[in-house]
């Protein structure tokens, strides 16, 4: 509960998932009936870049500043929307830019444990009647808040890793979900500090059966010390048709600008588990 994403907000990791998440949302708007999003670790929806807290860290200038202004197709779709929500001044979270895409019809669950996020949260949709604000644990929120009545969504999960064990619950998490909600998406994402833990994860997922599993992933540098923010990926369970190319094209897009001419960046799609 002491994890705050102000510090981090709009840094490579962000652009990262955020630009993989427009083309998630992408995926489940090309069809007619509506869906949900369960965002599991909300935050605040939406960051101020001039407060303390990204002034302090300046991880944001590694990040979206890199990008913002690429002339790039790949790149068009997730910059035109953090555009919209306020870059440069701020930069939207995840709640931010679903609520941009959802029709009339579709509906955002967010969740957040943090007292004081939560309470700014809750405060900035208050009155949406297509947002639905809870303060409770992500892990308890995905058991009680699964499968949607639409039938079909996305779960984002994006924990802050800040405790033993979380690659543990994600990929029991996942392996869950898979089972009481084959339809659903999700999307979990996770930090590349060195190989050992990411390989333990996917091996886990292997060794539960749970199908058609896909990481994306963008390392800025040789991922070889455990205590450096090296890399991302997002972990993506029954990703939507054409998801697979689609991020392979957005991962080589970012890499020039995110990278930093380190030895061993790179960026690419791991089939983890078959369909």
């Amino acid at each position: 509960m002491n994890y705050r994403h102000a510090f981090h907000a709009g840094n490579f990791c962000d652009v990262a998932k955020h630009a993989l998440l427009v083309a998630l949302l992408r995926g489940l708007l090309a069809k007619p009936k509506p869906f949900r999003v369960l965002d599991t670790h909300a935050g605040i929806g939406s960051y101020d870049l001039s407060a303390p807290e990204p002034q302090r860290t300046g991880e944001w200038r590694e990040g979206i500043g890199r990008v913002s202004g690429a002339d790039d197709p790949a790149l068009a779709d997730y910059l035109q929307l953090i555009e919209a929500l306020g870059y440069p001044g701020g930069y939207p979270g995840s709640p931010a830019i679903t609520r941009a895409l959802l029709r009339p019809e579709d509906r955002l669950v967010l969740c957040e444990l943090h007292p004081e996020d939560h309470a700014t949260l809750r405060a900035r949709y208050r009155g949406d009647a297509q947002v639905a604000v809870h303060r409770r644990d992500a892990w308890e929120a995905i058991e009680a808040l699964t499968p949607f009545p639409e039938r079909r969504g996305l779960v984002l999960i994006d924990p802050p890793f800040e405790q033993e064990g979380e690659f543990d619950r994600l990929a029991a998490a996942i392996a869950r979900l898979r089972h009481r909600f084959r339809a659903g998406i999700i999307a979990a994402w996770y930090p590349v500090k060195h190989r050992a833990p990411v390989r333990a994860f996917h091996h886990a997922l292997q060794d539960a059966a749970v199908p058609d599993c896909i990481a994306a992933e963008i390392v800025i540098r040789e991922p070889l010390d455990p205590t450096r923010l090296n890399g991302c990926g997002l972990l993506v369970a029954n990703a939507p048709f054409g998801f697979e190319e689609q991020a392979a094209v957005i991962l080589r897009g970012l890499l020039p600008r995110l990278s930093r001419g380190e030895d061993g960046a790179g960026a690419g799609i791991t089939r983890v588990t078959p369909e």
